[in-house]
């Protein structure tokens, strides 16, 4: 067991290992060296990878509401759920715009600001009105279209 939790931090070089200990460290608000299953994401996040929710309550062992409210997490025990998202496949930019042409019934670049809200908001890992409106200002023109090239570019730079 001890070997399966150092294979993957031997995969991250020391310089990573060190960053990801210190943002780990930060989100330890009780100073007992661990963080909440219902921080892990938001670390995850913070690291700069992109897992959904139900990837890290899959990582996790598919915890109960009561144990992502209250069991925590070591680093060493979190390194190994980290290498793991790092293996995920990415989704990329050709893949998106193949995925938002479906809906540019015009064939102009540009989709409808509050169809891809909806679709933001019923398809996939949902997101909330707010998390919608924090991703989408500044997105729409004049009309309510999105340029979704420029709409991919913005939302995978964040």
């Amino acid at each position: 067991m001890a070997e399966e939790a150092a294979a993957p931090a031997a995969e991250f070089a020391p310089a990573e290992i060190e960053e990801f200990k210190e943002s780990f460290g930060l989100f330890d608000r009780v100073g007992d060296s661990q963080v909440g299953y219902n921080q892990v994401a938001d670390i995850m996040r913070a690291l700069g990878m992109n897992p959904t929710n139900k990837a890290v309550v899959a990582i996790l062992g598919n915890p109960s509401a009561d144990d992502m409210a209250n069991k925590r997490v070591n680093f060493e025990a979190f390194l190994p759920m980290l290498k793991q998202v790092d293996a995920m496949p990415k989704g990329t930019m050709t893949t998106t715009l193949r995925v938002l042409r479906v809906f540019d019934k015009e064939g102009n670049g540009t989709v409808m600001g509050a169809e891809l809200r909806i679709v933001l908001s019923t398809l996939g890992e949902k997101m909330s009105e707010v998390e919608i409106d924090s991703l989408m200002t500044g997105q729409e023109d004049e009309n309510g279209s999105v340029h979704y090239e420029a709409f991919v570019k913005h939302i995978m730079s964040v």
